[in-house]
């Protein structure tokens, strides 16, 4: 999958750029000497729970609502534990009817994965953002992911990872939007819920997309060794001497 290659990548480039050293910072200020290895990483591990998250979903979302009717069920003998099986619906059956016809709840769960894995990817952009700030000088950007300007012409903007950034606000306003809709239902079906459709197909379009464009500025990076090091100062030992 697109969030596989992503970590793929990282780990690839953690172990080829193992001897970068940089200064890790909290507060936003300097505080320690990492290892670039080590702060790659510390965004693929909240990716990585994004994973487990999307995965642990599944069986819930994998269950059969066919045979519900409009709410009351059918009259037909439907064997629906065979239906289930041979549609692939690993999860089972949905067992009450009257819950199965309303139950959005596989919506929000999707939604609220998917602006997990923008949340990851945008605070991932800010540290780039900040990284390639010539202040900094940690990373390059390649003209593929950045822009110039056509007033300063000396500038080169992240423009793909502040695009990066607002998606996953597009993201969250998804999930409240859902929820809110949600909320004010009574029980079975009801005509609001048709907004589920452009909520959820925006939001997984536009977490596969924010991948994959995650993916080509990752792979297109170029990292300044010599600038990461010149960050270092002694007293990023205090702690350890303390």
């Amino acid at each position: 999958t697109d969030l596989h290659q992503f970590l793929s990548l990282a780990a690839d480039r953690a172990e080829q750029e193992l001897d970068a050293l940089m200064p890790g910072f909290t507060h936003l200020q300097p505080a320690q000497t990492v290892r670039w290895s080590h702060w790659l990483l510390s965004h693929a591990s909240a990716l990585q729970r994004d994973d487990e998250r999307l995965r642990d979903f599944l069986p819930r979302l994998a269950r059969l609502p066919l045979g519900s009717g409009a709410l009351a069920g059918n009259p037909f003998g439907v064997d629906r534990s065979t239906m289930a099986s041979d549609l692939g619906f690993f999860g089972g059956l949905c067992p009450n009817s009257m819950d199965a016809v309303s139950d959005r709840d596989w919506v929000v769960d999707a939604i609220f994965a998917a602006a997990m894995v923008l949340l990851h990817l945008s605070r991932w952009s800010e540290d780039l953002i900040v990284y390639s700030n010539p202040t900094f000088g940690f990373v390059r950007m390649a003209d593929a992911y950045a822009t110039g300007s056509s007033l300063m012409p000396q500038k080169k903007n992240p423009d793909a990872l502040e695009l990066l950034r607002g998606k996953a606000g597009r993201s969250l306003g998804a999930l409240a939007a859902m929820m809110s809709v949600y909320k004010a239902t009574p029980s079975t079906y009801n005509k609001d819920l048709q907004e589920d459709k452009e909520l959820l197909f925006d939001c997984m379009d536009t977490c596969s997309n924010s991948i994959r464009i995650a993916t080509g500025v990752l792979g297109t990076l170029e990292i300044d060794p010599a600038r990461m090091l010149g960050g270092l100062s002694p007293d990023m030992l205090a702690t350890d001497l303390a």
